[in-house]
């Protein structure tokens, strides 16, 4: 029909990509465990595909860092260590700090607006008692972040982070922040985008990225006791 609009052809995508989005999927929730070994066969056939893909599947995971190859042995899905919980929030913390930037010479209100439907959704999963929709809600508001600043390079970038952050997550999952301190940390950082406040936005970035470390991080020998409170005076 003239001057009708057309239906896009639908794009497949190579079987590789899909198998390599599947496995991050389990890393990241924890069904492929840190140390699991991902074994060839045993994944084609539970996956149904073909060793080929899935080879290429597993390469691409390797190349990302989320796991590794040993010689003879195999791949691995990588364990992450302190250090690297560390490394993860640093690298995180210079994507989204620029992101912010960028974001603030954009349209603030705009990105404001829709990290506040993602922090509601977020809230709503903290009052529910819901942990696994608290950290997916948690990773969509930071991903919706570094979208909205527009540069597909950082984009790029904190793919990679966002999973080896589900990854620290999970397997340190009794760490994971207090709810309700996330949704307020997110809704502090959502209205000094909101009030273009740069230099107030990049310190609280800074401190959220922070506090999630220490809480990642911390010994509990290092964890500060609670102190009972003090027996009132009795009178007489």
């Amino acid at each position: 029909m003239p001057g009708a609009k057309r239906l896009q052809p639908v794009r497949r995508e190579p079987a590789a990509v899909a198998i390599a989005r599947r496995l991050t999927d389990a890393i990241m929730d924890g069904t492929l465990a840190p140390g699991t070994q991902l074994g060839e066969v045993e994944l084609a056939a539970e996956l149904g595909v073909s060793r080929g893909p899935l080879r290429e599947a597993m390469q691409r995971l390797v190349q990302q860092g989320i796991a590794h190859s040993e010689p003879h042995r195999g791949v691995f899905v990588t364990t992450l260590t302190e250090d690297d919980v560390r490394d993860i929030y640093l690298a995180r913390t210079a994507v989204e700090s620029a992101a912010c930037r960028l974001i603030l010479r954009r349209d603030p209100q705009g990105t404001a607006d829709r990290l506040a439907a993602v922090q509601r959704a977020m809230a709503k999963a903290a009052r529910r008692g819901d942990p696994t929709a608290l950290s997916a809600a948690d990773t969509e508001l930071h991903q919706v972040l570094v979208e909205e600043s527009g540069s597909p390079r950082l984009k790029r970038m904190a793919q990679t982070l966002f999973v080896e952050t589900r990854m620290c997550i999970t397997a340190l999952q009794d760490k994971y922040p207090v709810p309700d301190v996330m949704v307020d940390e997110h809704a502090a950082i959502i209205q000094a985008i909101r009030d273009a406040d740069e230099e107030l936005l990049l310190r609280l970035v800074d401190d959220h990225m922070q506090d999630a470390v220490r809480r990642l991080t911390e010994r509990p020998e290092e964890a500060v006791p609670e102190v009972p409170p003090r027996p009132e005076a009795v009178s007489g």
